[in-house]
């Protein structure tokens, strides 16, 4: 189809910069794309994306109007679903209809889940694993510069496991408890935590939303992730490396606080790590969405919390030996604590950038990008983009487009897509957190003044995973 100029540069930068944000309906292009209509150039078209915008600034100030971020993309989806319809001849109501419970599964398939993920890291958090990690961590007088070096590299590899915002926020607990006295040490520690907890996530399917999506949609296999964990470590070291030279030479002051994990956190952690074996074995040998094993293994937490809740009942017949006292367990009330708001803002930006794709934005968009740009030029970019713009948009942008590249430009992608969010304190969930955690200490401007060598890291971590990884251009 031929636009004019102006109609191709209002696609190219409101495509990229603002349909970046969802997921249009992955297979659906290859499924029913006979069937659909072309409206990027008309009135619905950009009605579409003048609401997306809208909404999505909405989120992002939503420090200032303390508006639930799930709210404004959740009502956008209904208005761009409608302006569809209505766009849509009647005779070719069920396209629409087919579209949207597509785009519905897959945000369902993904829901679950990271449901279940949520609810063993609410379960480790309520046995007071997180905690008692914190304590042990401020007993040891540890130096300011070896509690760098620490937080660092736990962030790094926790978050491969658990979520970077959740790893944030307990490393985070860690320096503020043992830098009271020091904020230059809690500032510099909360944006090395930041660049690990990212980097963390890239080399393993369960790191990050993105990786899990790249992982789901059998794009690559579990084990091809891993062979991000050098680029990924090298993102993490380089600018750790200049930092760690800002770092007082000092040592905080000691703490005597103990705190005792609750009877059963070792065995919840243990049926984690097999709940994700078991996701990873149905996946991989049954060839059946990993979802269905993290459902599993939600049933293996919840008979366990049927355990603990008999034995907290019969508790005066057991011995009092065991760490931590015997306290009931309800495994629906982690379900209830997972962070919903996540979750529904997840729904908003999968049914809005659907709603996008079933437009004709996304096809568009990875013309420019991957024929025109090219995959290594546009991937690098994507990266850059998800330092102002969450990376789990972006990735579905990514998937929905679903390029022809070969496995080193997905692995390409994906790194940059988990890495690059570190670049602003505001490209990840973990940098916005931690600003409000150290809040007047962390800051976007104390951020900013090691962009530099977060940068450094970026385009270090790109570059060794171009040569080490060659084979799989």
């Amino acid at each position: 189809m031929n636009y004019s100029t102006f109609f191709r540069l209002l696609h190219v930068s409101l495509g990229f910069a603002c349909t970046t944000f969802g997921l249009p309906s992955f297979a659906l292009a290859e499924t029913e794309s006979h069937a659909s209509i072309d409206l990027t150039t008309s009135a619905a078209g950009y009605f579409a994306i003048g609401v997306f915008v809208l909404a999505y600034a909405l989120v992002m100030s939503e420090e200032v109007t303390h508006l639930r971020k799930s709210k404004p993309v959740i009502f956008a989806a209904g208005i761009i679903w409608g302006a569809i319809a209505l766009a849509y001849p009647h005779g070719q109501a069920e396209v629409v209809e087919n579209a949207f419970r597509h785009n519905l599964m897959e945000y369902a398939e993904l829901m679950l889940f990271l449901l279940v993920a949520m609810t063993y890291i609410n379960a480790l958090d309520e046995r007071l694993v997180f905690v008692a990690i914190r304590s042990w961590l401020v007993r040891k007088a540890f130096t300011y510069r070896q509690l760098f070096w620490i937080t660092g590299i736990l962030s790094f590899f926790i978050s491969s496991l658990a979520d970077n915002l959740t790893t944030a926020l307990l490393m985070c607990a860690v320096v503020l408890a043992v830098g009271a006295h020091s904020p230059k040490f809690v500032n510099i520690s909360c944006i090395n935590i930041v660049v690990a907890a990212n980097a963390g996530g890239a080399f393993c399917p369960f790191g990050d939303i993105t990786t899990l999506m790249v992982w789901q949609k059998g794009i690559l296999g579990f084990f091809d992730f891993f062979q991000l964990f050098v680029p990924a470590m090298v993102n993490f070291l380089v600018p750790a490396a200049f930092m760690h030279y800002a770092i007082p030479r000092i040592s905080p002051p000691p703490s005597s606080e103990i705190v005792r994990m609750k009877t059963g956190a070792k065995r919840i952690l243990g049926l984690f790590l097999l709940t994700i074996c078991t996701a990873v074995g149905i996946h991989n040998f049954l060839h059946l969405p990993p979802v269905l094993g993290m459902m599993t293994g939600f049933a293996y937490l919840g008979f366990f919390g049927h355990y603990l809740n008999r034995k907290h009942t019969h508790s005066s017949t057991y011995s009092q030996g065991e760490i931590g006292d015997v306290t009931p367990f309800d495994v629906f009330q982690k379900v209830a604590r997972a962070e919903w708001d996540t979750l529904l803002f997840f729904y908003g930006v999968v049914m809005c950038v659907g709603g996008l794709g079933q437009i004709g934005y996304m096809a568009l968009t990875s013309h420019v990008l991957y024929t025109q740009w090219g995959p290594t030029f546009a991937n690098i970019s994507i990266g850059l983009l998800s330092a102002i713009i969450d990376n789990i948009p972006i990735m579905f942008a990514v998937l929905t487009m679903h390029p022809d590249i070969s496995e080193g430009q997905w692995l390409l992608v994906t790194l940059t897509a988990g890495v690059g969010g570190s670049l602003l304190s505001i490209g990840s969930a973990a940098g916005v957190a931690l600003m409000g955690q150290a809040k007047g200490v962390y800051t976007f401007f104390s951020h900013l003044k090691w962009t530099p060598a977060i940068a450094v890291g970026y385009a270090a971590s790109i570059l060794v995973h171009m040569w080490i990884n060659a084979r799989t251009f």
